[in-house]
Formats: structure tokens, C-alpha cells, sequence
């Protein structure tokens, strides 16, 4: 089991997101988030801590460096059960992050528009959002990651069943479902790529 003290929230499609994240919050939970999901949490009456706060950065280049940082992967990638990694992390002031919820940049929606230029696309392929599904879903013995807004409610459940706890079951089966988001997202990238015509 892995109990959860601190999730970061960084989504683009925001459906469902305030009523899981008041769950969350009603269970103790700190909130962390970028941008635009930080602003719609804290319009919902949420207590948000920016990602700024944690890697002592602001988001860099138009938004497009915001969680690529030590701050943010040392808490998803530290091992619970060593030592060396627990020390690490308080000599670097580094909390860990035992939920994350993801979504990514909506580029297949974004190519799908008709007149859609090349420009346009490159601006809807995440970085960050993909290393931060790939660090928790990598280290989901300790951290649970959640790529589909359909998946809220389980969590809920789990967390209710389980005493603010989520199984190892779930944790495996949603860092799959990460995986299979991520490479889904990238093959997309890579066939346009190859097939779009040089502007």
C-alpha cells in the first residue's frame, strides 16, 4: 500500500478536476500545481501550491519549462525503502510526490483542425507532462499517476477502502495506462512529423 501526503495536478483537460481535487484536499492532501491548473483549483475555493514554490524557478520560455526539475523528479523517482534516496532527498529540502495527475497537451485535437499549421502543432507536443507521467509510472511502487480524468472516481474508491492508501493492483494498472498514453502520444507526434509538409 502507499499512503498519499502530497499530489501535483497539472492537466489540460480539466473535466472533473475541481471535485477530485477538493477529495483530495478533504483528506489532508497538499495540492501542487502549474499554471492554468493552479488558477482553475484556486477559483474553486482550493489551496494551491505553485510548482515555482518547489523548484525556487518561475515557468520558463512561455511555459514551456515549468516541472523539469529535480525538485519535481527526485519527489516522484525516490525509492521509499532506501535510505541513500530519503537522505538524499531531505539534504536537498526535497518533499516526496506520491500522487500525479497528468493529462497532456491536446496535439492530436490541435492537428485534427483544419489549417492547422506546423508551428501550431510543435506548440501542443508536452515535455514535461510526458517525464513526470514516465518518472511516477516508473517508480509506481511508491507513487500513484493518473492520465485519464475517468480514472478519479477509483482512486476516490481506493483511497476511501483503504484508509487514504492506494493498492499495489491500481498503482501497476495505472502506470501501464501512463505508459500506453505516452507512446500513444508520441507515435501520433512522429507520424505527423514525418508527413507534414515543410512550411
Amino acid at each position: 500500500m502507499a499512503s498519499i501526503a502530497r499530489a501535483l495536478l497539472s492537466v489540460s483537460d480539466k473535466s472533473g478536476l475541481a471535485d477530485f481535487a477538493a477529495n483530495l484536499a478533504g483528506r489532508g492532501i497538499e495540492l501542487v500545481s502549474t499554471g492554468g491548473t493552479a488558477a482553475h483549483l484556486r477559483a474553486q475555493g482550493l489551496e494551491v501550491l505553485d510548482v515555482s514554490q518547489l523548484t525556487g524557478f518561475p515557468e520558463l520560455l512561455d511555459g514551456r519549462v515549468k516541472t523539469l526539475h529535480p525538485a519535481v523528479h527526485g519527489a516522484l523517482l525516490a525509492r521509499r525503502d532506501s535510505a541513500e534516496h530519503r537522505t538524499t532527498l531531505a539534504a536537498h529540502g526535497i518533499v516526496p510526490i506520491d500522487l500525479v495527475v497528468v493529462n497532456l497537451y491536446p496535439f492530436a485535437q490541435t492537428i485534427a483542425r483544419p489549417g492547422t499549421t506546423v508551428a501550431e502543432a510543435i506548440e501542443q507536443i508536452d515535455i514535461g507532462g510526458p517525464a513526470m507521467l514516465r518518472s511516477a509510472a516508473k517508480n509506481h511502487t511508491w507513487v500513484t499517476v493518473v492520465c485519464n480524468p475517468e480514472r478519479y472516481e477509483t482512486v476516490l474508491d481506493d483511497l476511501a477502502a483503504h484508509d487514504g492508501e492506494t493498492t499495489p493492483a491500481l498503482r501497476r494498472l495505472l502506470a501501464a495506462e501512463a505508459f500506453a498514453h505516452t507512446a500513444d502520444y508520441d507515435t501520433r507526434i512522429a507520424a505527423y512529423l514525418a508527413s507534414a509538409e515543410p512550411e
